[in-house]
């Protein structure tokens, strides 16, 4: 049939994936996925479905299970099925049900990918949700990249139908005797999707009945101009960010010399989350006082000085953990090393990745904490206590690192800033027979 081979060109111009490759498809028996999975299993290709039930509309969702795995039976192919308790992760991660059914959905679809040892995961979004997305992208604010579309591929996620209508996929559905279950909601324009798909673009349609195909035209022109600002802001990046692990810093000044720096800036934290309200905020900061903080869903933003330093937002402050009597390593939330020696077999190692504790003092088991607003310590080689916040901007601490530091512990007192300064009132002594000696090797 015509749109199996318009499917097939698709594919096979995008590289989606290969003949004999293992594909998991995503079912969840509305039009467009029973679409998807019939077209890929008429041309041939060795699929798996899975599909998930998200418990979200009652007896409906069982129905859809139910009209799903009588359909792949049919079909003669393998079903997987997952019960998601929806709401409840939603409610523990703090996030909207949307976004927690999409976290569920992809990972689970990744574990079957492995499991099954397949080429790539298949998603039925055609060229209306393509439209789509560009519109509710362009109300929220965004950057070329966000008005470029939904992607034909992304990593192990591909998308045969985007060559495809709305109308076309119906159709197919028609022509081939193909039912599908409707989902109440999609019709409900309390969801702002709905309300673009049901209102806003038939609106558009009665000014320009062509305006879908316009639209997709527009977005092959962004791509064309995405790939060309691609290549220049590579360039830049390299020299405006240096990444230290799970940090990136970016150098103020060096993102002044270049000019457009708004653009710059949206560019290269829009990939973390960060909308183009927040990096207005940013860039107004930009020469501002220290200290500012500005956030993602997921990610953070600190003014230091001449640089910001993008982090992924802190959730352990309160996280303590302990360290036992006989223990030989820490692996969580820093890497340690601990052994109880002699005294005289001591050989000392005088930097600030060793401490060494006379056991004696010591009240078990120690813990490791982040460091609080209150927290003191007696710093070794010095007399009298100071305070923590002070020892802090004593050495230059930046934001950033004051909320990673971590502390060990002896009870309430503190031990060692780890990788920083030991506590005087645990230093090896004349009569000090055994010792603590411990060696950081890193963060987590």
């Amino acid at each position: 049939m015509w749109m199996e081979e318009k499917v097939k060109s698709f594919i096979a111009e995008q590289n989606l994936f290969g003949k004999s490759d293992k594909i998991i498809v995503g079912i969840s028996g509305g039009a467009d996925s029973v679409a998807l999975l019939s077209v890929l299993h008429g041309l041939g290709y060795d699929c798996v479905a899975v599909h998930c039930n998200f418990h979200l509309r009652g007896a409906e969702s069982d129905r859809d299970e139910a009209f799903v795995t009588e359909f792949v039976e049919r079909l003669g192919m393998s079903l997987y099925k997952v019960d998601f308790e929806t709401e409840k992760y939603a409610t523990e991660k703090k996030m909207s049900i949307e976004m927690a059914a999409r976290e569920l959905r992809y990972a689970w679809f990744a574990e079957m990918k492995e499991k099954e040892r397949a080429a790539c995961v298949a998603i039925a979004h055609h060229s209306d949700d393509v439209v789509e997305t560009f519109l509710i992208n362009l109300t929220r604010g965004t950057g070329i990249h966000g008005l470029t579309g939904i992607k034909p591929k992304n990593g192990d996620i591909v998308r045969p139908l985007l060559c495809v209508s709305r109308a076309e996929v119906l159709s197919y559905l028609e022509r081939k005797g193909l039912s599908h279950v409707e989902d109440s909601t999609n019709k409900d324009t309390i969801y702002v999707r709905n309300k673009f798909r049901n209102v806003i673009i038939p609106l558009f349609e009665t000014i320009n009945p062509g305006f879908r195909d316009s639209l997709l035209r527009t977005m092959e022109n962004l791509q064309l101009a995405e790939r060309f600002i691609s290549d220049g802001m590579q360039e830049r990046q390299s020299e405006i960010i240096a990444r230290e692990g799970d940090v990136w810093r970016i150098s103020i000044d060096r993102l002044h010399k270049y000019g457009n720096e708004k653009f710059l800036l949206f560019e290269m934290l829009q990939p973390f989350g960060f909308v183009s309200a927040v990096v207005d905020n940013i860039y107004d900061g930009l020469d501002g006082r220290s200290g500012s903080q500005y956030y993602s869903d997921r990610y953070r933003v600190q003014k230091d000085r001449r640089e910001l330093i993008l982090s992924r937002k802190t959730e352990d402050a309160d996280v303590v953990y302990t360290v036992a009597e006989d223990a030989t390593s820490v692996e969580v939330p820093v890497r340690l090393s601990l052994e109880v020696k002699s005294a005289a077999d001591v050989v000392l190692q005088k930097d600030k990745n060793n401490c060494y504790v006379d056991v004696s003092r010591l009240q078990f088991p120690l813990t490791i904490r982040r460091w609080r607003d209150g927290d003191s310590f007696l710093p070794f080689g010095m007399k009298g206590r100071k305070k923590l916040s002070d020892f802090f901007v004593d050495n230059h601490f930046s934001l950033y690192r004051k909320e990673h530091t971590w502390l060990l512990l002896s009870g309430e007192e503190i031990v060692w800033i780890i990788g920083e300064r030991c506590d005087n009132r645990y230093r090896m002594e004349l009569d000090t027979e055994k010792v603590l000696e411990i060696h950081y090797f890193g963060d987590r």
